[in-house]
C-alpha cells in the first residue's frame, strides 16, 4: 500500500512538470513532450532521423539507411539554411588507424547519397571520428552496433543564421540495423 501511494504520489509530481496547460486538457495517453518546430534541428532528429548504422566492418549503406539518407535529403533540399558535417564512427574493435580510414568510408557513403539526391556538395563536411569519441561506451555487441554509424550534424549557414547544432547522442528509437 505505501509503494502504491508513493507511485501515485510520484506520477503527480511528474505530470505537474508537464507542457500541458491543465490536467483535464491531457488525456491519459499522452505523453507531453515538447513542441517540435518544422525546419528545426529537432525536426530533423526527430522526423527525419541524424543517423544511419552500419554491419561490422562495413560501409555499405543499407536499405533502411538509404531510405533515412534520402529522407535527410529531401529535410536538406527543403531547407537549404542548413549545412551538414556527416560523422562517421566506428566500434572500438580494430587499430586506430583503420577505423579512421572506415570512418571516412562510411562518411563518404553517407555523403554520396545526399550528393545523389540533390543536395550540393559544398552544403556538406565529412569527418571521421574512428573508434576514437564512441556515442555508447562499452564492450558489447549493443555498444559496438550503436557506434557503427554516421552521424549527420546540422549547422545554420553562417551567411544566413547563427550556429545550430545537433549533439550525437545515441537514440534508442533508432536501432541498429
Amino acid at each position: 500500500m505505501k509503494i502504491k501511494s508513493m507511485s501515485i504520489l510520484a506520477m503527480s509530481v511528474l505530470l505537474a512538470g508537464c507542457c500541458c496547460d491543465t490536467p483535464q486538457e491531457m488525456p491519459a495517453e499522452v505523453v507531453c513532450q515538447p513542441t517540435i518546430t518544422p525546419g528545426s534541428c529537432n525536426d530533423f532528429v526527430k522526423n527525419v532521423g541524424d543517423r544511419v548504422f552500419f554491419e561490422f566492418d562495413k560501409s555499405l549503406i543499407s536499405d533502411a539507411s538509404r531510405s533515412t539518407l534520402q529522407k535527410q535529403a529531401e529535410w536538406l533540399n527543403q531547407y537549404p539554411g542548413y549545412k551538414v558535417t556527416i560523422l562517421g564512427h566506428c566500434d572500438e574493435r580494430g587499430t586506430s588507424d583503420y577505423n579512421l580510414a572506415l570512418g571516412e568510408r562510411r562518411a563518404q557513403a553517407a555523403y554520396e547519397i545526399l550528393v545523389s539526391c540533390g543536395v550540393a556538395p559544398s552544403r556538406i563536411t565529412k569527418c571521421s571520428k574512428g573508434k576514437e569519441d564512441p556515442i555508447v561506451a562499452g564492450s558489447n555487441e549493443e555498444a559496438w552496433a550503436q557506434n557503427r554509424v554516421a552521424i549527420s550534424l546540422l549547422m545554420k549557414d553562417v551567411a544566413v543564421a547563427p550556429a545550430c547544432a545537433v549533439v550525437p547522442v545515441a537514440s534508442p528509437d533508432q536501432p541498429p540495423l
